[in-house]
């Protein structure tokens, strides 16, 4: 096709935009039927061992053949016969002759199609360039938390200026829901079974009859192929496809994931309005074609825009189960192609565009400084209290004397739009005289974060360096972004 015709159709952004090689090819044509193809070389391979007379060449020439997949005879065929499996068959036994009587002997369209796709994601989630991704995100974070684990920040509940925390103990709060969603993802996997040989409705039937009543043989070829394939396990029980609630188990993983990267790139845009802390921006980068001066969070604006994609898409799957009638039914088809090789992909990219961020995050102390400054005054008025009341004070005396200092502070910085007075309003006071010696100790901010460091320490030594340590050899490689 030439090159203007393809840029005359649409393709998704997903693939031509974001996505990596490596993850586009996972779901590509070419890796799924010519996974379809390893299928049923498996299968004539274990019927063969088992007794049915299928010849070392039949199978030989299958092997010969696996990769030549002719995907316009393929497409020719699927317009005629309105079967996408069946197309690959007669394309398959175009090229293999002599094997032709014997290529999906005994199966159902399901052998190849659902056993593909547990195949395919089988590969996604044990291929490094996956999960290191996401192991590369939690070892910058890590590292990140680390560094700042001791650095005060304000708090927000509310987006109010609350208690302070410290800038490490915020990532943890990251850290920590990536390191469920590892865990999620990890279980998935582990989780995962493949369909196997069960025959049209799930009973067997055709390959009992093909082993004359044999019940140990059959349970043999399941077992066989299942080895084949690479798991260590099929589902004791089908219709004529797995249950779509696999699906569901998959996903909601990935959907879990979409959630945790939009909260943190959320986050990440809400302290670069504030200018604390910023994601990287390259040298020749323009943050807007109108203002100049923008430095944009366009990243994590990326990110938090595919992982409402991916979290919309776990409707599908769910949908799509309650709807399975009785031993299967078609509807779940057209959707399952896009809905699942979508979410595979939205979640791979939006780990790559993490990847990036938490490799060049940038902190601003000085002005993260500032804002405590103007809020750490009003925070600091009950130990201003406690040390008036230890110095021989009232309470309820000293108590109203803060209360009117806060206020007339808080009309300057609200009404005027100035700084936060109102330790200059205190020192003023001869009332706070017996206690002018400690004000600088009482206004540390770092009397103000409580344990927060120390929970960080403890959490990455508990929790997350165990996490990391299967990939630790591998974890120095970074990430690029060409878009």
């Amino acid at each position: 096709m030439a090159l203007a015709d393809e840029f005359s159709k649409y393709r998704s952004p997903l693939v031509s935009r974001y996505a990596s090689k490596e993850m586009a090819f996972n779901f590509s044509d070419r890796k799924k039927f010519s996974t379809w193809r390893k299928l049923w070389i498996y299968l004539a391979q274990a019927e063969k061992a088992l007794g049915l007379p299928i010849t070392d060449a039949q199978i030989a020439e299958m092997e010969t053949h696996a990769e030549d997949i002719d995907f316009s005879m393929a497409a020719d065929e699927e317009r005629k016969l309105r079967h996408d499996v069946m197309a690959h068959v007669h394309t398959f036994a175009h090229y293999c002759p002599t094997a032709a009587p014997i290529i999906h002997l005994g199966a159902t369209s399901c052998y190849v199609g659902d056993n593909t796709f547990q195949c395919v994601v089988i590969d996604y989630l044990k291929c490094l360039f996956f999960i290191l991704k996401l192991a590369r995100v939690l070892d910058r974070l890590a590292n990140f938390a680390e560094k700042y684990a001791d650095l005060p920040t304000l708090g927000f509940t509310h987006y109010q200026p609350a208690q302070l925390t410290t800038v490490g103990k915020r990532a943890s709060l990251w850290l920590q829901d990536l390191c469920m969603d590892m865990r999620n993802l990890e279980r998935a996997r582990d989780d995962l079974r493949f369909r196997g040989v069960k025959g049209t409705t799930g009973t067997q039937a055709s390959f009992l009859q093909l082993f004359q009543g044999d019940h140990d043989k059959v349970e043999e070829l399941d077992r066989m192929v299942t080895e084949k394939a690479g798991f260590k396990k099929a589902y004791l029980v089908t219709g004529q496809t797995y249950s779509r609630k696999v699906d569901i188990d998959c996903l909601s993983s990935l959907a879990s994931l979409g959630s945790t990267v939009h909260k943190i790139c959320t986050d990440i845009r809400l302290l670069a309005n504030l200018k604390e802390i910023e994601e990287p921006f390259e040298k020749e980068q323009i943050g807007s074609s109108a203002m100049p001066y923008k430095r944009n969070p366009m990243r994590a604006e990326r990110c938090c825009s595919l992982a409402r994609h991916l979290v919309a898409l776990m409707a599908d799957p769910l949908q799509t189960a309650a709807v399975q009638w009785l031993e299967r039914t078609l509807d779940d088809s057209a959707n399952r192609r896009i809905s699942l090789p979508e979410s595979f992909l939205t979640a791979d990219i939006i780990l790559s565009t993490l990847q990036n961020i938490t490799e060049g995050l940038v902190v601003y102390p000085k002005v993260i400084e500032r804002h405590i400054r103007h809020e750490l005054p009003f925070m600091a008025t009950e130990n201003i209290i406690m040390a008036m009341v230890k110095a021989g004070g009232n309470r309820q005396d000293c108590h109203e004397k803060i209360r009117v200092l806060s206020q007339e502070a808080a009309a300057v910085v609200k009404q005027e739009g100035g700084d936060n007075d109102l330790l200059a309003r205190v020192k003023r006071d001869p009332y706070f005289t017996p206690i002018l010696g400690q004000l600088d100790d009482l206004l540390d901010p770092t009397t103000f974060i409580g344990r927060a460091p120390q929970q960080v320490s403890r959490f990455l030594s508990e929790e997350v360096h165990p996490l990391l340590e299967p990939y630790k050899a591998k974890l120095n490689v970074k990430i690029d972004l060409e878009l």
